[in-house]
């Protein structure tokens, strides 16, 4: 029953009454170096009328936070655990490199699934595939369709010459069923997730209403290659003043993704899905800074720790939420997703065969229903140490930290490249080190604080004028410090000459 009813700009605040979602279906959709502007709801011209629409009458998260690049993100998302702990903290999965979301990590799907959920995958996976142990079907998905690299060609659907579209489910005896999809070629890959979307709610929508269903959708628009038809171009950036024809081609891209997204909601509408339905829609890291996309107001992009590159495009719509209509300004992060699911869910972890690890999320659904804190106070976005890397001689960094009458006085020296630290405390964002580079190559100070309250676009570093909060900050290094997983130099092993279509290429791992 509704209770409130507020009008303020162009929005409509609406406070529901409460509701206590009971394991509900979820829509997980993840666009790929999505810029911060880049939807309607933000400013933007590019055409976004569903995004618009499901973000306006629901909620809008101000401050979510991601990783700067696909992997991590990807991996923090699906474990609820923090790069320090995955391995991730290294960055991006190259396509032939031997390493993954390590076996032991509880994921999402495995999560859900056993919790009575139907699990499926669609899209983009990036998180590990020299095994066929690290593949999506044996991480929890009952299906999955998409490519198991971080970026695909949008017709020919190839990487570097070999194809990477393919559908993934497991049979009864426990065998994996790897198809090639190569009668796919030439259809446009956004179209063919939107496709498998529809597919599996509608077939969804046959099944026992007690059994809930869980989707994630990771699209991998709009992410290059500018894969467009000309003719799309011309139907949907025709009204847009930029000239440019590449920015005509990622917005098109965008809002091919929107036209989906806008199916995907009638879908669930005829299956009479859509009342026990949670949407989530976030973009994995800002757009590329210098590039075509747009994180306006914020500094930098992707790869970046800056603003620009770790605040995402996000919002949530359901007709469970309390409260909808209003944009949410508390602290969230990705890893907070299993954590909440996980409740949602009604998940006991105790009576579990495989060990949960510490996870590192918070519950955040009455924060995002009933717009409250869900007490997070700091986001770590990152940290990087040399001496966790077997085998590494690199110099280590120091932190000195003296209290005197005169006050607190810091140094930091001796700093390698992965020897870095990146945390937001409250209102508080220190950067330490060097890993926080633009897109141009460039490299900022050695130390950074900014007060994001009042100095959102990070264009006055306060770090002499606020030398407690850098020593607070700093302090909690070491804690984290504690949880990180040691990992391997990066080691790659170039597919098979004779392959036309990426595979996994090591053996099972026991």
């Amino acid at each position: 029953m509704l209770l409130t009813l507020v009008y303020f700009a162009a929005f409509t605040y609406v406070v529901h009454a409460s509701k206590v979602p009971t394991k509900p279906n979820i829509i997980f959709i993840v666009s790929d170096d999505h810029g911060y502007q880049d939807a309607g709801f933000r400013g933007s011209d590019i055409l976004t009328p569903n995004m618009d629409r499901l973000a306006k009458e629901g909620v809008i998260l101000d401050r979510h936070y991601v990783m700067p690049q696909c992997s991590p993100t990807r991996a923090s998302l699906m474990s609820g655990r923090y790069p320090i702990r995955t391995g991730f903290w290294k960055g991006n999965i190259k396509p032939t490199e031997e390493w993954g979301l390590n076996l032991n990590e509880t994921t999402i799907p495995e999560m859900l699934k056993r919790n009575g959920y139907a699990t499926h995958a669609v899209g983009k996976w990036h998180v590990g595939f020299y095994t066929y142990d690290h593949t999506p079907a044996k991480r929890g998905f009952d299906t999955f369709l998409g490519c198991y690299n971080g970026m695909q060609g949008y017709f020919k659907h190839n990487l570097k010459g070999l194809r990477d579209m393919r559908e993934d489910y497991v049979v009864e005896n426990g065998t994996l069923v790897d198809k090639i999809r190569w009668d796919l070629q030439g259809q446009y890959s956004t179209n063919v997730y939107t496709d498998r979307a529809v597919e599996i709610i509608e077939e969804h929508s046959n099944l026992s209403k007690e059994k809930p269903l869980f989707l994630y959708l990771a699209y991998t628009a709009p992410h290059i290659p500018f894969d467009v038809k000309r003719e799309d171009i011309e139907r949907l950036t025709s009204h847009m003043n930029s000239s440019s024809i590449k920015v005509r081609r990622y917005s098109a891209m965008i809002s091919i993704m929107d036209e989906g997204i806008g199916r995907i909601v009638k879908a669930l509408r005829k299956a009479r899905l859509r009342k026990n339905t949670i949407i989530v829609f976030m973009s994995d890291n800002g757009a590329s800074d210098p590039g075509p996309g747009s994180n306006y107001p914020y500094r930098s992009g992707k790869k970046s720790f800056l603003e620009g590159g770790v605040r995402s495009l996000s919002f949530v719509n359901s007709p469970l939420l309390e409260v909808t209509g209003y944009t949410n300004k508390h602290l969230h992060h990705v890893v907070d997703w299993f954590t909440t699911f996980q409740y949602l869910a009604g998940d006991q972890t105790h009576q579990v065969k495989k060990p949960q690890l510490p996870l590192d999320g918070y519950n955040i659904w009455s924060s995002i229903s009933r717009n409250i804190s869900s007490g997070r106070q700091e986001v770590l976005l990152n940290m990087e140490e040399a001496d966790k890397i077997y085998g590494s001689t690199d110099n280590l960094a120091v932190i000195e930290l003296e209290t005197s009458p005169s006050g607190t006085t810091y140094e930091v020296r001796d700093w390698t490249k992965k020897n870095n630290f990146a945390l937001i405390w409250s209102q508080w964002k220190l950067l330490v080190g060097n890993m926080h580079a633009d897109q141009k190559g460039g490299f900022y100070e050695n130390l950074q604080l900014y007060d994001l309250d009042t100095d959102p676009q990070e264009q006055n570093n306060v770090k002499d004028q606020h030398p407690y909060i850098v020593k607070t900050i700093l302090e909690r290094r070491p804690e984290y410090k504690k949880n990180m997983t040691m990992i391997y130099r990066r080691i790659s092993t170039p597919q098979d000459k004779a392959n036309t279509y990426w595979m996994p290429w090591r053996e099972t791992e026991h």
